[in-house]
């Protein structure tokens, strides 16, 4: 790969694509225990396996996933689509959230480090896999103290040779600061997207030497020209929890304030031949020699899309520069 179409994961050496595949919305259908649905709608899991097998021969090697997500089938699906090609690819995935496989619900959190244990067991077995590369803490605003001591169950993990490297899922500085003092620390994964600019997060990756791993890249899919019309029952677009900015919270659809800044960077982003998801893709790697946005995926042709970001690299600072100036930052 060439130094535009890579990245390394923090100070771990350990060497992925660019764009990592974000393994959430081939979970399937899940809920809360009120019924908020919490996935992106039902998905076809033949086509999921396709997508992966796509998504790897265009030179995807990095896949991020979390235990929850389907309750556990997005962990099944990814490790059965990997297979004999496990060893190709950097696997991340998440603890710390509890779900009801039966049911498909979720069912509250442990942020306990027995927990940890028994979730890194389960993931392992979903995935088909005897190690993690990159193991995520999934609560975001967990109790540094608490945090403290998990970052010394995962610094065991590594010892024992089953997490080559952690994380913390968080969109606070402060509380990525508390896993960045471990040794086997590599990345934090916050959100970050063209209109949802995280700067004291990106300056702190820097300074600590880790990867900024992008969660939303494209805005829920309002950077991949969705948003427009009612989301299908059964999307978590459809009732958008107080975390899910974008979508009006009635389930109507994308607020259209944030069609309209879209639609005042729209030019630029589709420049160079890009599709719309492309340039916002393109704008993460302006953005940061740090990041590694994840884009969501259901289908081969949203896969061959998302990596065909690659092929045309990151925004020119003169873009870059442009897009902040029409958005008024």
């Amino acid at each position: 790969m060439t130094q535009e179409t890579r990245r390394t994961l923090g100070r771990s050496g350990i060497d992925v694509s660019a764009l990592g595949f974000g393994c959430w919305a081939i979970g399937g259908e899940w809920q809360a225990a009120d019924g908020q649905p919490l996935g992106w709608g039902a998905v076809d899991d033949e086509e999921s396996v396709r997508a992966v097998h796509r998504a790897l021969d265009l030179g995807v090697t990095f896949f991020d996933t979390a235990d929850c997500y389907g309750t556990g089938h997005s962990e099944r699906i990814l490790g059965r689509a990997l297979g004999r090609r496990r060893d190709d690819v950097v696997v991340a995935t998440k603890w710390g959230n509890l779900f009801d496989e039966r049911t498909r619900t979720a069912d509250g959190q442990d942020d306990t480090p027995a927990h940890a244990r028994r979730a890194l067991t389960d993931s392992l077995r979903r995935l088909g896999t005897d190690h993690v590369d990159l193991y995520q803490f999934h609560i975001s605003d967990a109790d540094p103290e608490r945090a403290a001591e998990l970052r010394e169950t995962c610094e065991e993990f590594v010892r024992e040779g089953v997490v080559r490297a952690y994380a913390w899922s968080t969109d606070d500085p402060d509380r990525a600061a508390v896993f960045a003092e471990g040794e086997h620390c590599v990345a934090v994964q916050h959100a970050l997207n063209v209109l949802q600019d995280a700067p004291d997060m990106l300056a702190r990756c820097a300074r600590w030497g880790l990867a900024s791993i992008n969660r939303s890249p494209l805005a829920m899919g309002l950077l991949a020209g969705k948003g427009r019309g009612r989301p299908a029952a059964g999307d978590i677009r459809s009732r958008p929890p107080a975390w899910l900015p974008g979508y009006d919270a009635d389930g109507s659809g994308a607020d259209e304030r944030w069609l309209a800044r879209i639609d005042a960077v729209r030019d630029i982003l589709t420049s160079d031949g890009r599709t719309l998801a492309q340039g916002a893709l393109a704008w993460l790697w302006a953005r940061s020699p740090r990041t590694i946005p994840i884009p969501g995926f259901r289908t081969v042709a949203q896969a061959e899309e998302n990596a065909g970001a690659m092929a045309k690299g990151p925004l020119t600072a003169g873009q870059l520069a442009e897009v902040e100036r029409l958005l008024g930052r």
